[in-house]
């Protein structure tokens, strides 16, 4: 009796301190799972966290955290492709009403002066912020991308209601869906959702079509990013949570998500809210991983099934599908956790801006060269891993638009774009040569001064300086894109 007592009282004893180190054990995991665990935690000491979490949901970001978002505002160009429900589809079944013809110039499009002008490698829509920063937007709304009433195409960019009272400071578009980020750190989200690319906790709600503020409860967010039919937000705190379709390891969490419902039916396991990305890795030639701790993201781009992603000691990272090279570690291998980019990891190349288009990425390091990997054609060769675009070199790159195919860059006071056939005037080139596979001047916009630019499938946005009084005269010259029906 007194040994079977004795090994009673010994379990007893030994599960009270295991039992408090199983609960640090879930708190240090909760933490690294990010959202989900913080929305989980039960623990008295993360309630407080979680209250000032909450009272924190009315509080502003930093002014000068504010000040870094703003980029230089300009009055809205557009070219390419503008009958919304043609793009990118071969057949759209009798759902276009109005045909219009695509622009191979940049043509004006209304008076308006924005801040910051928004599409996606995939997207038929785009996204505008106004002055007041207030979220417009237009093009197609097949699944409520646009976050508008009415599921129609809205062909004029048009202020989005639900969003009125919040202050909009960047967004980002997938190919059918969009997120909103507020300058208090909030993200909203809208359009398709299918596979949980909204980030709203389920995907039983297919289509969002008001924009809603997404599952997460963390620190405040400063950077959204879309896929093609997944997401990417960047908290405060350097951590990226990612959510939507997992199938290629675009989301970073060591899994494709693929499962069989029955012998020949597959299906995944879809994030549907935004989930920590833990591990970044370095692998060597001959396949050994080893982990890198500490990674802070200042950066990240989306293009449609790969992410390449900066930390702060400028290092890149990339993951997801790896057909082309796009992800530029010499091998057409799909990477489940972000991979570190050995080629930029000497002190000499560290990165300071990533864009990532459908099937090819883009970096420009600290002294300004523009490598690209992957393929912006349909044929011929792929960089698998960066090489300069010798064409840029000693160029001054302002912005950089990213397509399917194409690239639009704005860069001492001129535009250069490049991209090969089929083109839709997205390069503005005019509609004698309407694609070029080296970059080309396009010589409309020569002299202008050009702050910022954006690419969607099929069509581009610029913004112009018109404060500059040499970028107004041209600017005045050029043709404008009217929309007689409302």
């Amino acid at each position: 009796m007194s040994s079977k007592r004795k090994s009673d009282a010994k379990p007893t004893a030994a599960k009270r301190g295991r039992k408090k180190k199983v609960d640090e054990d879930f708190d240090s995991d909760s933490d690294s799972d990010g959202a989900n665990g913080n929305a989980m935690d039960g623990s008295s000491k993360k309630e407080n966290i979680e209250v000032l979490i909450e009272s924190t949901e009315d509080t502003k970001l930093p002014e000068e955290l504010l000040k870094t978002f703003d980029r230089e505002p300009g009055k809205l160009m557009i070219a390419g492709m503008v009958t919304w429900e043609l793009t990118g589809r071969r057949d759209p079944k009798g759902k276009v009403t109005t045909i219009r013809p695509n622009l191979y110039v940049f043509h004006r499009f209304t008076d308006e002066t924005y801040r910051l002008i928004v599409s996606g490698c995939s997207s038929a829509h785009s996204i505008l912020i106004n002055m007041d920063r207030k979220a417009l937007s237009f093009g197609r709304n097949q699944f409520g991308q646009l976050g508008q009433p009415e599921l129609k195409t809205y062909e004029k960019p048009t202020l989005i209601p639900e969003l009125e009272d919040v202050n909009i400071i960047q967004a980002a578009c997938g190919r059918n869906h969009s997120l909103f980020l507020s300058d208090k750190g909030v993200v909203y989200a809208c359009g398709d959702n299918k596979s949980g690319q909204c980030g709203i906790g389920n995907n039983s709600t297919q289509v969002v079509q008001k924009p809603t503020r997404i599952n997460y409860r963390g620190p405040p967010i400063i950077k959204v990013g879309c896929g093609a039919e997944f997401s990417g937000i960047l908290d405060i705190k350097g951590n990226l949570h990612t959510f939507g379709l997992p199938e290629y390891g675009q989301l970073g969490h060591n899994t494709d998500g693929k499962y069989f419902i029955n012998s020949n039916k597959m299906s995944f396991h879809f994030e549907t809210s935004p989930k920590r990305v833990v591990l970044y890795i370095e692998k060597s030639k001959d396949g050994h991983v080893t982990p890198i701790d500490g990674v802070q993201i200042v950066d990240f781009a989306c293009g449609n099934n790969h992410t390449v992603a900066i930390d702060s000691k400028k290092r890149a990272y990339s993951w997801g599908f790896g057909g082309f090279g796009r992800l530029g570690h010499a091998e057409q291998k799909d990477e489940m956790v972000p991979r570190m980019m050995k080629f930029f990891d000497t002190s000499s190349r560290g990165v300071r801006s990533v864009f990532c288009g459908a099937t090819y990425s883009l970096a420009i390091n600290d002294i300004g060269v523009l490598y690209l990997f992957g393929q912006n054609k349909k044929t011929g060769e792929a960089n698998m891993y960066p090489k300069p675009v010798q064409d840029l070199s000693g160029w001054h790159i302002t912005s950089v638009g990213c397509s399917n195919t194409s690239i639009v860059i704005s860069a001492d006071d001129t535009l250069i774009a490049w991209g090969a056939s089929p083109t839709f005037g997205e390069l503005g080139l005019g509609d004698l040569q309407k694609s070029s596979t080296t970059p080309k001047e396009v010589s409309r916009m020569e002299g202008m001064k050009i702050p910022q630019v954006t690419m969607g499938l099929a069509h581009t946005l610029l913004l112009v300086n018109t404060e500059n009084e040499a970028t107004n005269a041209k600017y005045l010259k050029q043709p404008e894109f009217t929309l007689d029906d409302d």
